[in-house]
Protein backbone atom coordinates (compact mmCIF):
# COMPACT_ATOMS: atom_id res chain seq x y z
CA UNK A 1 0.00 0.00 0.00
CA UNK A 2 1.33 3.45 -0.96
CA UNK A 3 1.52 5.80 2.02
CA UNK A 4 0.28 9.41 1.72
CA UNK A 5 3.13 11.78 0.75
CA UNK A 6 4.99 14.00 3.18
CA UNK A 7 6.10 17.32 1.69
CA UNK A 8 7.66 20.50 3.01
CA UNK A 9 7.94 24.20 2.26
CA UNK A 10 11.34 25.38 3.51
CA UNK A 11 11.91 29.13 3.11
CA UNK A 12 14.95 31.08 4.31
CA UNK A 13 13.86 34.31 6.05
CA UNK A 14 16.48 36.58 4.46
CA UNK A 15 13.73 38.87 3.19
CA UNK A 16 9.98 39.19 3.06
CA UNK A 17 7.67 36.58 1.56
CA UNK A 18 7.04 37.06 -2.17
CA UNK A 19 4.97 35.35 -4.84
CA UNK A 20 7.75 32.87 -5.63
CA UNK A 21 7.42 31.58 -2.07
CA UNK A 22 3.67 31.34 -2.47
CA UNK A 23 4.16 29.11 -5.52
CA UNK A 24 6.55 26.84 -3.60
CA UNK A 25 4.22 26.53 -0.62
CA UNK A 26 1.18 25.80 -2.79
CA UNK A 27 3.14 23.29 -4.85
CA UNK A 28 4.15 21.40 -1.69
CA UNK A 29 0.64 21.49 -0.23
CA UNK A 30 -0.94 20.32 -3.47
CA UNK A 31 1.57 17.49 -3.77
CA UNK A 32 0.72 16.36 -0.22
CA UNK A 33 -2.94 16.24 -1.20
CA UNK A 34 -5.84 15.85 1.22
CA UNK A 35 -4.41 12.75 2.92
CA UNK A 36 -0.71 13.66 3.05
CA UNK A 37 1.32 15.83 5.41
CA UNK A 38 2.43 19.37 4.52
CA UNK A 39 5.28 20.69 6.70
CA UNK A 40 6.94 24.08 7.01
CA UNK A 41 10.64 24.33 7.90
CA UNK A 42 12.47 27.61 8.54
CA UNK A 43 15.97 27.34 7.04
CA UNK A 44 17.72 30.08 8.99
CA UNK A 45 21.25 28.77 9.61
CA UNK A 46 22.54 32.08 8.22
CA UNK A 47 21.87 34.00 11.41
CA UNK A 48 23.36 37.20 9.98
CA UNK A 49 20.84 37.53 7.15
CA UNK A 50 17.97 35.60 8.76
CA UNK A 51 16.67 37.84 11.53
CA UNK A 52 13.94 37.20 14.14
CA UNK A 53 11.86 40.03 12.64
CA UNK A 54 11.95 38.46 9.18
CA UNK A 55 11.10 35.05 10.63
CA UNK A 56 8.10 36.50 12.46
CA UNK A 57 6.97 38.32 9.31
CA UNK A 58 7.21 35.06 7.40
CA UNK A 59 5.02 33.33 9.98
CA UNK A 60 2.41 36.10 9.90
CA UNK A 61 2.19 36.10 6.10
CA UNK A 62 1.88 32.32 5.88
CA UNK A 63 -0.80 32.27 8.56
CA UNK A 64 -2.71 35.03 6.72
CA UNK A 65 -2.52 32.99 3.51
CA UNK A 66 -3.68 29.84 5.30
CA UNK A 67 -0.36 28.11 4.57
CA UNK A 68 0.89 27.64 8.15
CA UNK A 69 0.66 23.94 9.10
CA UNK A 70 -0.91 22.45 12.19
CA UNK A 71 2.26 20.41 12.88
CA UNK A 72 5.27 21.93 14.68
CA UNK A 73 7.55 24.04 12.49
CA UNK A 74 11.24 23.10 12.56
CA UNK A 75 13.65 26.04 12.79
CA UNK A 76 17.16 25.06 11.70
CA UNK A 77 19.02 27.62 13.82
CA UNK A 78 17.87 25.71 16.91
CA UNK A 79 19.49 22.47 15.75
CA UNK A 80 23.04 23.42 14.72
CA UNK A 81 24.55 20.79 17.03
CA UNK A 82 22.68 18.04 15.17
CA UNK A 83 24.12 19.18 11.84
CA UNK A 84 27.62 19.47 13.29
CA UNK A 85 27.33 15.89 14.56
CA UNK A 86 26.79 14.73 10.97
CA UNK A 87 29.77 16.81 9.87
CA UNK A 88 31.94 15.20 12.56
CA UNK A 89 30.73 11.76 11.53
CA UNK A 90 31.81 12.34 7.93
CA UNK A 91 35.09 13.81 9.12
CA UNK A 92 35.83 10.70 11.18
CA UNK A 93 35.24 8.61 8.07
CA UNK A 94 37.90 10.73 6.33
CA UNK A 95 35.41 11.92 3.76
CA UNK A 96 36.05 15.59 4.54
CA UNK A 97 39.19 17.69 4.47
CA UNK A 98 39.91 21.25 5.66
CA UNK A 99 40.30 23.95 3.03
CA UNK A 100 41.97 27.27 3.82
CA UNK A 101 41.67 28.87 0.38
CA UNK A 102 40.07 32.26 -0.07
CA UNK A 103 37.62 32.96 -2.88
CA UNK A 104 40.23 35.02 -4.72
CA UNK A 105 42.77 32.18 -4.46
CA UNK A 106 40.22 29.71 -5.81
CA UNK A 107 39.36 32.06 -8.67
CA UNK A 108 43.04 32.45 -9.54
CA UNK A 109 43.69 28.69 -9.43
CA UNK A 110 40.65 27.47 -11.31
CA UNK A 111 40.40 27.04 -15.06
CA UNK A 112 36.88 28.47 -15.08
CA UNK A 113 35.25 25.06 -14.87
CA UNK A 114 31.67 25.30 -13.66
CA UNK A 115 29.42 22.82 -11.86
CA UNK A 116 25.93 22.02 -13.20
CA UNK A 117 24.44 24.69 -10.92
CA UNK A 118 26.78 27.36 -12.26
CA UNK A 119 29.11 27.47 -9.26
CA UNK A 120 32.89 27.34 -9.65
CA UNK A 121 34.42 23.90 -9.26
CA UNK A 122 37.10 23.87 -6.56
CA UNK A 123 40.52 22.97 -8.04
CA UNK A 124 41.45 20.68 -5.12
CA UNK A 125 44.31 22.79 -3.77
CA UNK A 126 43.97 21.61 -0.15
CA UNK A 127 42.93 18.02 -0.85
CA UNK A 128 46.37 16.65 0.02
CA UNK A 129 47.03 19.08 2.87
CA UNK A 130 47.63 22.81 3.13
CA UNK A 131 48.99 25.44 5.49
CA UNK A 132 46.48 27.09 7.80
CA UNK A 133 47.94 30.60 7.42
CA UNK A 134 46.00 31.62 10.52
CA UNK A 135 42.67 31.07 8.79
CA UNK A 136 39.75 28.95 9.94
CA UNK A 137 38.89 26.28 7.37
CA UNK A 138 35.82 25.27 5.46
CA UNK A 139 35.27 21.51 5.30
CA UNK A 140 34.99 20.01 1.84
CA UNK A 141 33.62 16.65 0.81
CA UNK A 142 36.20 14.57 -1.05
CA UNK A 143 33.82 13.78 -3.90
CA UNK A 144 35.96 11.09 -5.50
CA UNK A 145 36.35 9.25 -2.20
CA UNK A 146 32.63 9.64 -1.46
CA UNK A 147 31.55 8.26 -4.84
CA UNK A 148 33.93 5.33 -4.45
CA UNK A 149 32.40 4.53 -1.07
CA UNK A 150 28.83 4.51 -2.40
CA UNK A 151 29.89 2.71 -5.60
CA UNK A 152 29.08 5.31 -8.20
CA UNK A 153 27.02 8.41 -8.89
CA UNK A 154 23.48 8.08 -7.53
CA UNK A 155 20.46 9.00 -9.63
CA UNK A 156 17.13 10.32 -8.37
CA UNK A 157 13.45 9.92 -9.13
CA UNK A 158 11.80 13.03 -10.57
CA UNK A 159 8.01 12.93 -10.48
CA UNK A 160 6.69 12.93 -14.04
CA UNK A 161 10.08 12.15 -15.55
CA UNK A 162 11.37 8.96 -13.94
CA UNK A 163 14.99 8.27 -12.98
CA UNK A 164 17.40 11.15 -13.63
CA UNK A 165 21.13 10.46 -13.99
CA UNK A 166 23.16 12.21 -11.29
CA UNK A 167 26.07 14.52 -12.10
CA UNK A 168 27.69 14.72 -8.68
CA UNK A 169 31.21 14.18 -10.02
CA UNK A 170 30.88 17.44 -11.98
CA UNK A 171 30.49 19.47 -8.75
CA UNK A 172 33.93 18.64 -7.40
CA UNK A 173 34.66 18.90 -3.67
CA UNK A 174 31.70 20.84 -2.32
CA UNK A 175 31.66 22.68 1.02
CA UNK A 176 29.68 20.95 3.78
CA UNK A 177 31.09 22.97 6.68
CA UNK A 178 31.14 26.73 6.15
CA UNK A 179 33.32 29.25 7.99
CA UNK A 180 30.47 31.49 9.10
CA UNK A 181 27.70 29.08 10.15
CA UNK A 182 29.79 25.92 10.58
CA UNK A 183 27.44 23.91 8.34
CA UNK A 184 26.07 24.18 4.80
CA UNK A 185 22.67 24.16 3.16
CA UNK A 186 23.38 20.83 1.43
CA UNK A 187 24.04 19.06 4.72
CA UNK A 188 21.19 20.63 6.70
CA UNK A 189 18.47 20.12 4.10
CA UNK A 190 19.23 16.44 3.56
CA UNK A 191 19.47 15.84 7.31
CA UNK A 192 16.08 17.43 7.95
CA UNK A 193 14.33 15.77 5.04
CA UNK A 194 15.40 12.41 6.48
CA UNK A 195 14.59 13.35 10.07
CA UNK A 196 11.13 14.65 9.20
CA UNK A 197 10.24 11.73 6.97
CA UNK A 198 9.81 13.82 3.82
CA UNK A 199 8.90 11.47 0.99
CA UNK A 200 8.60 14.02 -1.82
CA UNK A 201 10.87 17.08 -1.95
CA UNK A 202 9.09 19.87 -3.79
CA UNK A 203 11.10 22.97 -4.61
CA UNK A 204 11.99 25.38 -7.43
CA UNK A 205 13.69 24.41 -10.65
CA UNK A 206 16.72 26.46 -9.57
CA UNK A 207 17.62 23.64 -7.15
CA UNK A 208 17.25 20.85 -9.73
CA UNK A 209 21.02 20.46 -10.26
CA UNK A 210 21.76 20.40 -6.51
CA UNK A 211 19.77 17.16 -6.22
CA UNK A 212 22.84 15.31 -7.52
CA UNK A 213 24.79 16.49 -4.47
CA UNK A 214 21.97 15.76 -2.05
CA UNK A 215 21.69 12.20 -3.26
CA UNK A 216 25.39 11.64 -2.47
CA UNK A 217 24.92 12.83 1.13
CA UNK A 218 21.83 10.66 1.53
CA UNK A 219 23.69 7.61 0.23
CA UNK A 220 26.71 8.25 2.48
CA UNK A 221 24.48 8.61 5.55
CA UNK A 222 22.13 5.77 4.50
CA UNK A 223 19.19 8.14 4.73
CA UNK A 224 15.99 7.30 2.82
CA UNK A 225 15.76 8.51 -0.76
CA UNK A 226 12.76 10.80 -1.32
CA UNK A 227 11.17 11.51 -4.66
CA UNK A 228 11.70 14.99 -6.12
CA UNK A 229 9.36 17.37 -7.87
CA UNK A 230 10.84 20.64 -9.09
CA UNK A 231 8.40 23.35 -10.08
CA UNK A 232 8.55 26.27 -12.51
CA UNK A 233 9.77 29.63 -11.21
CA UNK A 234 8.15 33.03 -11.39
CA UNK A 235 10.31 35.16 -13.67
CA UNK A 236 10.52 38.94 -13.93
CA UNK A 237 10.26 40.93 -17.16
CA UNK A 238 13.93 40.18 -17.91
CA UNK A 239 13.44 36.44 -17.48
CA UNK A 240 15.22 36.34 -14.12
CA UNK A 241 14.05 34.50 -11.02
CA UNK A 242 11.85 36.62 -8.76
CA UNK A 243 13.85 37.50 -5.66
CA UNK A 244 13.24 38.97 -2.23
CA UNK A 245 14.37 42.33 -3.62
CA UNK A 246 11.26 42.46 -5.81
CA UNK A 247 9.11 44.37 -3.35
CA UNK A 248 6.30 44.92 -5.85
CA UNK A 249 5.54 41.20 -5.69
CA UNK A 250 5.92 40.97 -1.92
CA UNK A 251 2.99 39.60 0.05
CA UNK A 252 3.24 42.41 2.61
CA UNK A 253 2.98 44.99 -0.17
CA UNK A 254 -0.06 43.32 -1.69
CA UNK A 255 -1.69 43.11 1.75
CA UNK A 256 -1.10 46.84 2.27
CA UNK A 257 -2.78 47.53 -1.09
CA UNK A 258 -5.94 45.78 0.07
CA UNK A 259 -5.47 42.39 -1.59
CA UNK A 260 -7.21 39.49 0.12
CA UNK A 261 -5.43 36.22 0.81
CA UNK A 262 -7.51 34.55 -1.91
CA UNK A 263 -6.52 37.27 -4.38
CA UNK A 264 -2.84 36.60 -3.66
CA UNK A 265 -3.24 32.83 -4.00
CA UNK A 266 -4.95 33.39 -7.35
CA UNK A 267 -2.44 35.99 -8.60
CA UNK A 268 -1.88 35.45 -12.36
CA UNK A 269 1.85 34.86 -11.83
CA UNK A 270 1.13 32.20 -9.20
CA UNK A 271 -1.49 30.47 -11.34
CA UNK A 272 0.83 30.46 -14.37
CA UNK A 273 3.79 29.04 -12.44
CA UNK A 274 1.65 26.27 -10.95
CA UNK A 275 0.21 25.49 -14.36
CA UNK A 276 3.69 25.27 -15.91
CA UNK A 277 4.89 22.76 -13.29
Amino acid sequence: MTLPPVTRFAPSPTGYLHLGHVVSALHARQTAGPSGRFLVRIEDIDTTRCTPDLTESLRQDLQWLGLWPTEPVRQQSQHIDAYKAVLNHLRQRKLLYPCFCTRSEIAAATSGRQAPDGSTVYPGTCRTGASENGRSPVWRLDMERALNEIHGVPSWYEVGQGRIAGRAEEFGDIVLGRRDTGVSYHLCVTHDDALQGVTCVTRGQDLYAATSVHRVIQALMKWPEPAYRHHALILDDEGKKLSKRDGAEGVRVLRSLGWSAENVLQHPLVVKALGDS
